[in-house]
């Protein structure tokens, strides 16, 4: 079995330079990925280093989020989920309507 497949990879960058970046991968389930699934999700306003807004899992901390800057545990029901509520959170923190929806 390969050690990860690509469940999803986009990366869009808009008229003004932001970038939307989007990476999944389905892999072994094991104690430390207990779902199956890994995942970073990134929202960058163009000139910013950091993202205004990170979904990811990595161990130790497992399914968490960054929003502005503040970290908060994120609850992980299934990849529609995690997409449907990224897309969210970029159009809440941009204040625009233009992301796609899922």
């Amino acid at each position: 079995m390969p050690r990860a497949t690509a469940i999803r990879q986009e990366k869009v960058i808009d008229e003004d330079g932001n970038i939307l970046e989007v990476v999944i991968w389905r892999v072994p389930a094991t104690s430390r990925s207990p779902v199956g699934v890994r995942y970073r999700l990134a929202f960058i306003r163009k000139g910013e280093a950091r993202p205004v807004v990170l979904y990811d899992n990595h161990a130790p901390k497992g399914h968490h989020r960054h929003i502005r800057r503040a970290e908060e545990a994120y609850a992980f029901v299934d990849v529609d989920h995690l997409l449907t509520d990224f897309i969210e959170d970029v159009r809440r923190v941009t204040g625009e309507d233009r992301w796609p929806r899922r």
